[in-house]
């Protein structure tokens, strides 16, 4: 197969014809037929993820199609049209049996703890508990856009954020996970202020439901400027980017007993980053972590995908080659793309 790999954690990929998968017995291989280029995969080729063994095949927003299958797995058949979660569970854990295979003891992970699927196929492992049937009306490239972005916003934006109409919600950050999350807010009701440093992206966010956007680099007083507008706060906010300044600035926008929400990867020098925990405990804040989303409690996403309520097709900013995508992922860090980027030629 043609894939995608790197030899050194931040030295160029390379195209390469590279040994076909074969399954596990608990596993199939799938035919990718679309594939996004995401942050995290720019994280793992940094090295910012403990998880990467070199050499390594980027890779893990795909839709595709079943095409071999182990002897344990009964559920999936060649030929069936598939996504999947980025964090897969093994389905046996403690956390998995309560059903919570985001955050999966002995989780598996195509691009991080395993080859990933910047390539024609990719193995998979803990197909009957992982994989999600597409409808048939939802083609290949809208369902890798949904990936791990937009399936994450899915679930820190209704199941973690837990916004209901009428509430103001912020999103700090307007990239894949940012954007998602406005149109999700929106559909719920949410009324929804974008914040990022690009007004490229704020013009984006406003097209997706977004009701105001600020530009953090020309307000001079955002905390204050988002007080004004909520009269009081926002009763969520969500941290889409991950940086030491968006997480703070999340924490401090909201009203009291208001939601914060973190989903963007605080990474590196972000690691270890300081809150003010006396305004956590004064306002009764909450501070709520969210990470991906089960293959179970995908239907309610497919549902309003499906009835036109959601429309992630319209973050895709534009699909490309294989050869294509090297350049946009090594750029990520710099100059992240203005919408989603997909592969769709292998």
């Amino acid at each position: 197969m043609r894939g995608a790999i790197f030899e050194e954690f931040g030295q160029p990929l390379e195209i390469r014809n590279l040994p076909d998968p074969t399954p596990h017995n608990d596993g199939v291989v799938i035919q990718v037929k679309a594939n996004g280029i995401c942050r995290s995969d720019w994280h793992g080729w940094i090295g910012h993820d403990g998880d990467v063994h070199l050499p390594h095949v980027p890779g893990h927003e795909l839709a595709g199609v079943v095409s071999a299958v182990g002897k344990d797995v009964r559920l999936w058949s060649e030929g069936d049209r598939v996504t999947l979660p980025f964090a897969c569970g093994c389905g046996s854990c403690e956390q998995c049996v309560s059903g919570n295979q985001q955050v999966c003891d002995d989780y598996f992970q195509p691009g991080f703890t395993a080859w990933g699927s910047f390539a024609e196929f990719v193995a998979i492992r803990y197909a009957d508990t992982n994989l999600v049937r597409l409808p048939e009306s939802l083609d290949f490239v809208e369902a890798a856009s949904l990936g791990c972005r937009f399936i994450t916003s899915f679930r820190a934006v209704a199941a973690q954020g837990r916004v209901a109409p009428g509430e103001w919600v912020v999103v700090y950050g307007c990239g894949g996970i940012g954007l998602s999350a406005v149109m999700i807010a929106n559909a719920m009701g949410g009324q929804v202020i974008g914040v990022d440093v690009s007004d490229e992206a704020l013009a984006l966010a406003r097209s997706l439901g977004a009701a105001i956007t600020l530009n953090a680099r020309s307000e001079s007083y955002l905390i204050e400027a988002i007080k004004e507008i909520t009269k009081g706060g926002a009763h969520v906010s969500i941290d889409a980017l991950g940086s030491n300044e968006t997480c703070h600035n999340s924490v401090m926008s909201l009203r009291k007993r208001g939601r914060h929400v973190q989903v963007g990867v605080m990474a590196d020098e972000h690691k270890e980053t300081a809150l003010p925990m006396g305004w956590v405990m004064f306002n009764e804040l909450e501070l709520i972590g969210s990470h991906g989303m089960q293959a179970h409690a995908f239907g309610p996403m497919l549902e309003m995908i499906t009835s036109g309520k959601l429309q992630p097709g319209k973050m895709i900013g534009k699909t490309v080659s294989l050869e294509e995508s090297l350049d946009v992922l090594q750029s990520m860090g710099e100059a992240p793309p203005t919408g989603v980027v997909v592969i769709d030629q292998f």
